[in-house]
Order: structure tokens, then sequence, then C-alpha cells
């Protein structure tokens, strides 16, 4: 079982007892070879620099359920620790277990009749989360910065109402534990991938979240960030591509269809698109949202709006529900053609 590289992991699925798990630890501290113990949901994984410990391990020990080489600074995301890939819960919806997901809603709460309005519209129509921010950090300090703790009770009245588990965003460490009472699922935006405190702050609630990749960083710093999610022990992180800057006006943002293709070859996190803030434009919303999933998205994240030209926030970019209800045949077309299916709500 000698690897060349200088560390090795050995990963333990749920399967493995906790006494096994510490039995490995005996068996290494008393060959001397250097250790880490690290916890990925209900896996455990350790990091061990000595081969010839691990060769030298007796049969009454686990054997483990995977054996990879540790070859980069972002390794618990790793695909080829949990080959078969991790499923994400929010609620009773389910990211990654084969089916497309789409969590839709309004990009920033605003009033009770909006909200509760866009939440009927799209469950009517097929979505299986509900999307929606309550503190929205802006580029302006004079745009609208979302109705903060005001708007969590009309999140929590529209899932009463449709059933649908939501997101929101989270901007402050000190606001994870009041939020983690409450909500289905955080969302870090794409301005605060790199927030390594929050990142951290988020870890350690075990709360479900769906992490933005920053529009000036790269596929493997998105992974980074998510080692910081994963290092906590919370392994339910969804990476979410909403496009990144680059020389094109054309559109908001270039969505980058490579990252979701990298991201399903290195990575056992399901992924996400968001084609609303990516392409900036409704008529962009379908054709991306198409080519996400053909790429291998597991799940999107769409801005729907009952009076897109009233919103406070990103109106210019939302669907009206009638054309979400389109896209939604349109995706419920592709998927099946994929061999896969839309995810429904149970």
């Amino acid at each position: 079982m000698t690897v060349a590289n200088q560390d090795t992991l050995l990963v333990f699925d749920d399967a493995v007892t906790r006494a096994g798990v510490d039995g490995w630890l005996r068996h290494l501290e008393s060959a001397g070879a250097p250790t880490s113990l690290y916890r990925l949901g209900a896996s455990h994984v350790l990091s061990v620099s000595d081969p010839d410990a691990i060769d030298a391990a007796g049969p009454d020990l686990p054997v483990p359920t995977q054996q990879v080489s540790r070859s980069s600074d972002a390794w618990l995301g790793r695909r080829e620790l949990r080959p078969a890939g991790t499923t994400v819960t929010f609620g009773s919806t389910t990211i990654g277990d084969g089916s497309v997901a789409v969590i839709a809603g309004p990009c920033a709460v605003e009033t009770p009749e909006q909200m509760l309005a866009t939440a009927a519209a799209v469950a009517s129509h097929g979505a299986v989360g509900l999307r929606g921010g309550v503190f929205k950090p802006r580029t302006s300090p004079h745009s609208f910065q979302g109705l903060q703790w005001n708007g969590l009770d009309l999140l929590v009245e529209a899932r009463e109402r449709t059933g649908l588990p939501f997101v929101t965003e989270v901007v402050e460490p000190e606001h994870v534990k009041r939020l983690a009472e409450v909500v289905d699922g955080f969302q870090i935006g794409a301005r605060n991938m790199q927030n390594f405190a929050l990142l951290t702050a988020v870890g350690q609630s075990g709360v479900p979240v769906v992490l933005k990749r920053g529009f000036g960083c790269t596929v493997d710093e998105a992974l980074a960030a998510a080692e910081y999610l994963l290092l906590e022990g919370n392994d339910q992180v969804v990476l979410c591509e909403r496009g990144i800057r680059t020389f094109e006006p054309s559109a908001r943002f270039t969505l980058d269809l490579s990252a979701v293709a990298l991201w399903k070859q290195r990575t056992h996190l399901p992924v996400m698109v968001d084609p609303s803030h990516s392409g900036g434009r409704p008529e962009l919303v379908a054709p991306l949202s198409l080519a996400g999933i053909a790429a291998g998205a597991d799940a999107l994240l769409i801005d729907v709006h009952v009076q897109p030209e009233k919103a406070l926030c990103d109106g210019n970019q939302a669907l009206r529900p009638s054309q979400f209800a389109d896209l939604m045949g349109s995706l419920s077309g592709l998927a099946a053609g994929l061999g896969r299916r839309l995810a429904r709500r149970t």
C-alpha cells in the first residue's frame, strides 16, 4: 500500500466505527508516524506522513474505504476521497443525487407581497428550493441593502406556505448563529468567497451552504475556499459558478462552463450554476441554464420576480414567472435527453 508521496490520506466512511479509527491512531502513534485526523461529514480522514507505518498495520484494523496520495493544499474536497460524489440536503431538497435541482426566487426580499407571490409562482412551476436575500452587499452603499432581519420572517412565511426550503446570503460571522436557527441553507456570495472568518463560522454551523466563486478567482482558489468549510467537518457544500469578470462587456459576467466541468472532475462536491448573475439579462438565462446542465451542473440558482420592472435589486436580470415556466419545460426535456430528471418536491 506504499505510495511515493510523502502524505497519504486514509478515508473511513460511516461504516467504520470511531473505535476502528482510534485503533489506527494508536497504531500510527506507536509507530511514530505524524498523523492528523479530520472529519468529513460522517467520514473520517487520516493524513499520514509515513507510508511504512501504513504497511505495518495489523489485520485487526479496519480497511480504509479509500487511500489516496495527498497532492494539493485543498484535498478534503478531492473526488478521490468520495468517487461517487457527495449529496447535499437543504430541507427536503437534495443536490448531487443525479437529478437537476432548481432553486429560484428574487435576488432580494423586498415586500411581503413580492416575496410570497414569487415563492408561490416558482413552487407551482417546479422549483425545489427558494432563494431570497435579506442581507445584500452591494457595490454602491446607496443601493438597496436588503430588509436584513426584518426580511427573514418573510422567508419563513414563504417556506410555510409553499413547503420550499430556502437559501439566503450570510455576510457577517456574527450573523451565522442566529441565522442557522432558521435557514435551510446559507449562501456565501462572490465578494465573500475569501472571507475566511465567515467561511470558518459557516463551516462550524454545520448548515448546508452554497459557495459562490469570486468573479476574480480561479477554479483552484474556489476549491481552497471550500476547504475552509470542509475543514470544520461540514461536507454539505455546493460550489456555484456565477460568472467571472472578463474583457467582454456584452453580458454582466462571463459564465465559465469550463469551471463546471473541471469541478465535476476534481471534487466530490455538487456543482451549481447561477445563469442570472452571470448573464445579467433575462434573455440569456435560458441558454446559460441549458449549457450549465449540459456541462454537468447538478443545480441552478435562478432569479425570478413577479414584477421585475419594480425590483429594488437586479430586476434587469430576473425572469417573470411565465418565462420561468418555459425554462422549466426546456430543462425537463434536456434532462431526459441526458438520462437525468428534474428534481421534484417530496
